[in-house]
């Protein structure tokens, strides 16, 4: 028979917690102390151990690579999702159903060819401006040749 005195419910964590010593740790009491009594007392110290703490690469958003890697993928598979839901009518907003089938329809294809006409005029712009780059390019180009050459008597310029 087993009493509940006995069983050691109260003694805290089972596994060997320990607490992250000074230097592990940039954020611990003992580094926020001594930054700012480096501070007061001189502030060329207190700059350095700042630097220290800033700079040894401890702190925690340095500590995944990917990180913003990671969120740009989640953040574009979010917006992948709410896209969905929106062509499906599934939010309470977005393109509502009016009832009539064939004016959603119609709604739809218009938006759609409305979607292909914005893609096709950036391609206009983009061959646009390449093609006054290009423009821009070929004249400068005719202006640097048509330059005279410099005479060259035989001997060698320094």
């Amino acid at each position: 028979m087993a009493y509940t005195a006995d069983v050691p419910r109260w003694s805290g964590p089972t596994e060997n917690y320990r607490r992250p010593r000074m230097m592990e740790s940039p954020w611990h009491p003992g580094w926020i102390a001594l930054t700012v009594l480096g501070f007061v007392f001189w502030w060329p110290v207190g700059l350095a151990l700042l630097f220290y703490t800033i700079g040894s690469r401890k702190m925690g958003c340095w500590s995944h690579s990917d990180r913003w890697q990671n969120k740009m993928e989640r953040m574009q598979y979010k917006m992948e999702r709410m896209r969905g839901r929106m062509e499906r009518g599934g939010f309470g907003f977005g393109p509502p159903s009016s009832g009539n089938r064939a004016f959603d329809e119609y709604r739809m294809e218009t938006l759609r060819r409305l979607e292909e006409e914005q893609t096709e005029f950036k391609d206009f712009l983009d061959r646009l401006r390449h093609a006054k780059d290009k423009e821009e390019f070929d004249q400068f180009m005719a202006q640097h040749r048509t330059r005279p050459a410099p005479p060259s008597d035989g001997q060698p310029q320094a």
